[in-house]
């Protein structure tokens, strides 16, 4: 009978069945079971010496036998001593993935020379680790080397063949067949041949060799113990090897089945008192941990109830007092079997237990347990990636760069330190992923660049590195347009395509998953080829593996590409198919579910289907998958961007299917989302303003903070970006919104009366560049002592800001020499702007806050009220005109009383596009064809009924005397419409008029620039410098006699002249900064879609660019007549509310009034009207006006006399415009 049990034992681990007698398969006995009838018959167990030793034949037999056979197997000895225990010295790197198997630590070596001096003394004990990489996050740890590997090492080390173990297995089984079963030697024989076995199987890695040593093991513990001199074996050692074996089976072989065996007879042997053998309880619960990590890892069991019990036992350890023998691998498997159960979509709550756990192990470990940081530096990032919190990232961040400082004591391993560099660029990489920190993403890229630099970086991590580096550019050119980052993600584009077809990964049974703008690259023929490979593929892969779930993302991907190319509705529907068959394996109803990418992928794959089939039950489905991710807490980062597909989805089904609730859901998830901060401020800005839009339509309560919040976000989108240059750029990306929203607004609060908040809502709204650098010149004395160090920080800050803001934007390529970056930095000049603006950025907005905190100072730097602003008034009335979709409206800022509006005509809107689009059409003609001269007359006329006529109607109602100062601050298309010269007004009495013959016009592009330019200043009407700056040339041969004109001034004023030659660049500059009136008689220069290119061309070529005056402190100027073409044009692609002009640029460079023109002006044109203007602005006839109060009733009374003279056409005279006081 005890033979029967004994093969029953075995049968129950599911081996191969062999033809040996008495085997009966019905009868299955638990191994704990056996021991209790071993200890029920009375059997005697021994006790144990301090080192398990392998059985071994006689030292006679031994003798006897050494002619037939090495007996190599003989000379391993199982050692569990205190040196076995220690950190790993010795290591070895592989890119293949490591089996998470036990570890065992071996002896080479025999027992001492006392019990067997023929065989030499004892060699020190080995002990090795295994480092693998995989995967786009590195799943990476150090983990001990597989017993396997170090029974490999041991035979090379002995020069042991398959060959001599084999002789081995042959004189042992000679053995067996001498003695009886009871024997001693029978039974040493029997474990000789499964430790045989297992040696053969690190060498042949064939399942049968480990299968016969399952075998064996099972059989000798069912076998009599035996107790001899040197020599002592028992049923818990048998089963503590069983067990051990059983666990590499089941990692080698996918038998799932085994690691349960293993967990439970190493379960038991926990249990049991220390007395009942001599293996020591820490390396029974090392082996428990790595065969519950195993498990884990497999998918099979309950991975949480595995964890935590793994973090039990690591804990035990910890409490062991036996610090120095703490087996580190045991917390690298904790933290692999983390990994593992959070990459399935399993969020742990054990997760700070484990972290916990782990940093008290750092603290315990020996010193160099290298492994144990770096697994919990691994968790930290695992945790940031579910809870995304910035103290994990430090933390995790922190360690890592410890790892990889070279100038620290104790220099960690080569192989930690390649994985710690991998490990913190990929957690960079995830954390700008969520963040959308401009900063973090500088950061990561940098980070990137180096790793990529690396020779020692394998082509998988090559890959994933790469890949990466491409959708950073991309999103950077998305950011900032930098046409270098587009160049950029080509290239490296290109370079993931040549990588994933080079030859080692085609080779790769692994399918590497390709992205969308891979496949993009791919033609028809081509995807279609690799849909029928990894059909190949599946059909081979078990299916729910996270292969299996790889090769369905990738079907999903291409088909959804490849319908793009043929439009066959059945390539969608494949698409679809395989994408809930991807969906079913993420366990979606599942609350614990992490990822949320195979829902996001069909719910786009299914919109698609939709808008190419109208199938309203795609649409469904796409809707309630998109409420399925938003039900995910630990997927709140893909929240937005799936409220920003869910949105329009749900509005079109309102329509379809004349559901009224749906756009009410609608507004009730933008409303939500905008408040997400995984999310940068542009999109945001973008997702508000369709908000506010949808609320208004729908007619919702929260119209109003719609409009609020995308006023606030607006803002704050363009400190997205590092200079003035790019911030246009993004400002008319985000064109529709930026120009309508703050009309919209505005309009909203006219409908209610509010007309006093809609002044200030448009002031918001407009000239926002402006607004932004002038904010950055804010002083600061009346709000805090200006020597105070709070004071003179923010001075800094702001003079630091303002000179990156106003800077040329940097290269974005990092600065090589000889293919490597200078000094090992990678990161690129635009790269290091972006980072030092955002720190400064961070410091400005806590010293506001801390201003604002004090007593008087909370309206420092916000919005000014509109008790300030009706201050621009106070020379007379400001005209808004708001230009809206929903109503227009005229508004009339008074300084002394509320605004009033004037209603407008129902088609007002739609006249005002047409006036513009008639002047914009006329112009291709040229200025001085008849069809421009003839649109000219008509836009006028047309502004007159439209504006002109309801103003002054208005202003006589109001009492507003004729020869009075008004300001235009237009919006829209009425910043380029000439407002100040509409008519002519018909009269029966006189002759026609234009609306300058009635009133004074200026313009000004916010009414705070207006307020700014009336600032007090200790002027005097004294003899003040004018500066001239004249280009006399062959294409201007009127500004020579510009030049006398203003010569004959010298009686009042004093001229310095800087002509030809003498004007360069350098000598305007210094030259306006101590000069009060300033003339330029030269080319302007206009840039289309460049605004802040646009210049005054100097001598031979140079240029004073719109930039150059903008980065201009001109504390003394006074007044700025521009002779030149296009100053006060606003160029094609900028948005006409900001009013970005050279003109405007005079304006905030310090210049209190400014005169520009419109359009390209006829040269002679400038020494007449010059003449006419100068002789206006220095007459006597307003004693003690400043000099800049003068300019624009001198420009009109200048154009006028322009006008009067035969043969001016009427384009002429109406170029020219007055900005500013």
């Amino acid at each position: 009978m005890r033979e029967r049990t004994a093969w029953c034992g075995y049968v129950a681990h599911s081996a191969p069945s062999f033809n040996v007698p008495d085997i009966t398969a019905s009868v299955v006995l638990d191994v704990s079971k056996m021991i209790q009838v071993f200890r029920a018959e009375g059997r005697k167990r021994s006790s144990l010496s301090s080192s398990v030793v392998h059985p071994y034949p006689s030292f006679a037999t031994r003798r006897r036998l050494r002619s037939n056979a090495k007996l190599s197997i003989f000379s391993y000895t199982m050692n569990y001593s205190v040196p076995l225990l220690t950190p790993t010295s010795a290591s070895v790197t592989s890119t293949q993935p490591a089996p998470a198997l036990a570890s065992v630590y071996v002896t080479q070596g025999v027992p001492d020379a006392a019990s067997d001096p023929a065989l030499g003394p004892r060699v020190d004990t080995w002990n090795l680790t295994l480092s693998k990489s995989s995967g786009f996050m590195p799943s990476t740890a150090t983990v001990p080397v597989p017993i396997r590997m170090v029974l490999e090492k041991a035979v090379r080390a002995t020069t042991i063949s398959i060959a001599d173990i084999d002789a081995d297995i042959a004189s042992l089984q000679n053995l067996i067949s001498h003695f009886p079963r009871p024997h001693s030697e029978h039974i040493t024989s029997i474990h000789g041949l499964a430790m045989a076995r297992f040696v053969r199987y690190a060498l042949s890695r064939q399942k049968e060799d480990l299968d016969r040593s399952i075998l064996h093991y099972t059989e000798a513990i069912l076998l009599p113990p035996i107790s001899q001199a040197g020599l002592s074996l028992n049923v818990g050692q048998f089963l503590f090897y069983l067990a051990m074996a059983l666990l590499f089976r089941s990692k080698d072989f996918d038998q799932t089945e085994d690691v349960e065996y293993s967990i439970k007879y190493l379960r038991y042997l926990h249990r049991l008192p220390l007395e009942f053998f001599d293996i020591p309880r820490n390396i029974i619960i090392a082996m428990l941990i790595r065969a519950l990590g195993t498990q884990v890892e497999s998918g099979t069991g309950d991975g949480t109830w595995n964890i935590r019990e793994m973090v039990i036992l690591c804990r035990e350890l910890l409490t062991s007092n036996v610090s120095a023998d703490l087996p580190v691998p045991s917390f690298t498997d904790l933290a692999k079997a983390v990994e593992a159960e959070i990459d399935r979509g399993r969020p742990l709550q054990l997760l700070d237990q484990v972290i916990e756990c782990l940093r008290d192990a750092v603290k315990m470990c020996p010193p160099g347990s290298h492994p144990v940081l770096f697994a919990l530096a691994r968790t930290l990032c695992t945790r940031f990636i579910i809870a995304h919190s910035n103290d994990d990232y430090e933390e995790a961040t922190t360690i890592l760069e410890t790892i990889l400082d070279p100038n620290l004591p104790g220099k960690f391993p080569d192989s930690i330190q390649a994985l710690a560099s991998s490990f913190v660029t990929m957690l960079a990489y995830r954390r700008s992923s969520i963040s959308k920190n401009p900063e973090d993403t500088e950061m990561t890229i940098s980070r990137l660049r180096a790793e990529l630099s690396l020779s020692s970086i394998d082509e998988g991590l090559r890959l994933n590195v790469t890949n990466s580096l491409s959708i950073l550019a991309r999103r950077r050119f998305r950011d900032y347009g930098l046409a270098e980052s587009r160049e950029e993600a080509n290239s490296y584009l290109s370079q993931v395509v040549d990588l994933l077809s080079s030859q080692n990964l085609a080779k790769s049974e692994e399918y590497v998953a390709e992205s969308g703008a891979v496949l993009e690259t791919y033609s028809t023929a081509v995807i279609q080829q690799k849909i029928q490979h990894v059909k190949g593929l599946i059909s081979n892969t078990a299916p729910g593996t996270e292969h299996h779930k790889r090769l369905l993302r990738g079907l999903v991907d291409q088909y959804r590409i490849k319908f793009s190319r043929t439009n066959d509705i059945s390539d969608i529907e494949e698409s679809i198919k395989y994408g809930w068959l991807w969906l079913d394996l993420t366990h979606v109803n599942e609350p614990w579910r992490i990822n949320p990418l195979p829902s996001r992928s069909l719910s786009e794959v299914l919109l698609l289907a939709f808008r190419h089939t109208n199938k309203t039950d795609y649409l469904n489905e796409s809707i309630i998958l998109d409420y399925d991710i938003l039900k995910l807490k630990s997927a709140r980062a893909e929240h937005f961007h799936t409220i920003l597909r869910l949105v329009p989805s749900l509005l079109t089904r309102s329509q379809l299917l004349g559901r009224r609730e749906d756009p009410h859901e609608a507004v009730r998830l933008m409303s939500l989302a905008v408040d997400n901060q995984y999310a940068n401020e542009p999109d945001r800005f973008r997702l508000s303003c369709n908000w506010a839009l949808i609320a208004r339509r729908i007619r919702h309560s929260s119209v109003p903070t719609a409009y609020k919040t995308s006023i606030s976000l607006m803002q704050r989108s363009l400190s997205f970006a590092p200079t003035v240059s790019i911030q246009h750029a993004r400002l008319v990306e985000m064109s529709d919104q930026c120009q309508s929203m703050p009309l919209d607004y505005a309009s909203y609060q006219i409908d209610l009366g509010r007309f006093e908040e809609a002044v200030e809502t448009l002031e918001q709204g407009r000239a926002l560049l402006w607004s932004e650098m002038r904010g950055l010149r804010t002083p600061i004395a009346q709000f805090v002592e200006e020597d105070s160090p709070l004071a003179k920080r923010f001075s800094g800050i702001n003079q630091e800001l303002e000179a990156m803001t106003v800077s040329i934007t940097p290269s974005g390529r990092p600065e090589m020499e000889d293919g490597i970056a200078q000094g090992g930095d990678w990161m690129d000049p635009f790269g290091r702007l972006v980072v030092k603006r955002q720190k400064l950025m961070e410091e400005r907005d806590a010293l506001v806050t801390q201003i604002q905190g004090q007593p008087e100072s909370e309206g420092f730097l916000k919005a000014p009220s509109f008790t300030t602003l009706r201050s621009a008034a106070s020379r007379g009335p400001v005209i808004l005109i708001n230009h809206c979709r929903w109503r227009s409206d005229i508004l009339i800022v008074f300084h002394n009383s509320l605004p009033c509006a004037i209603p407008t005509a129902n088609d007002f809107y739609i006249r005002a596009n047409k006036l513009q689009n008639e002047l914009v059409e006329a112009r291709k003609h040229g200025l001085d064809s008849g069809k421009y001269q003839d649109a000219l007359s008509s836009v006028l006329k047309g502004l007159y009924k439209l504006v002109g006529e309801p103003v002054i109607k208005r202003f006589r109602l109001l009492g507003v005397p004729e020869q009075s100062r008004i300001w235009w601050c237009p919006t829209s298309v009425f910043c380029s419409l000439p407002l100040h010269a509409m008519g002519p007004i018909s009269s029966s009495d006189t002759p026609d008029r234009y609306f300058s013959d009635l009133y004074i016009s200026s313009y000004t592009p916010s009414l705070f620039a207006l307020i700014e330019s009336r600032k007090a200043s200790t002027q005097t009407l004294d003899k003040p410098l004018l500066l001239l700056i004249a280009q006399p040339d062959d294409s201007l041969p009127g500004v020579k006699g510009e030049i006398k004109v203003i010569g004959k001034l010298e009686e009042r004023v004093t001229v310095t002249s800087l002509v030809s030659s003498e004007a360069t660049l350098s000598s305007v500059v210094d030259g306006l900064r101590c000069s009060r009136l300033a003339h330029f008689a030269c080319h302007g220069v206009l840039e289309a879609g460049k605004p802040f290119e646009a210049s005054f061309k100097l001598h031979e070529g140079s240029r004073l660019t719109l930039l150059d005056i903008v980065r201009s402190r001109l504390p003394d100027a006074e007044f700025a007549f521009l002779s030149c073409c296009h100053a006060a044009e606003i160029t094609e692609e900028s948005i006409a509310d900001e009013g970005i002009h050279l003109t405007a640029a005079m304006q905030y460079c310090g210049f209190r009034s400014v005169v520009g023109t419109m359009w390209e002006m006829a040269d002679t044109d400038g020494r007449d009207l010059a003449k006419s203007f100068y002789k206006s602005l220095f007459s006597s006839e307003r004693p003690g006006v400043p000099y800049y109060e003068r300019t624009a009733e001198a420009l009109r009374d200048a154009t006028r006399k322009l006008r009067e003279k035969r043969g001016i056409s009427l384009e002429r005279w109406v170029n020219f415009v007055h900005y500013g006081a």
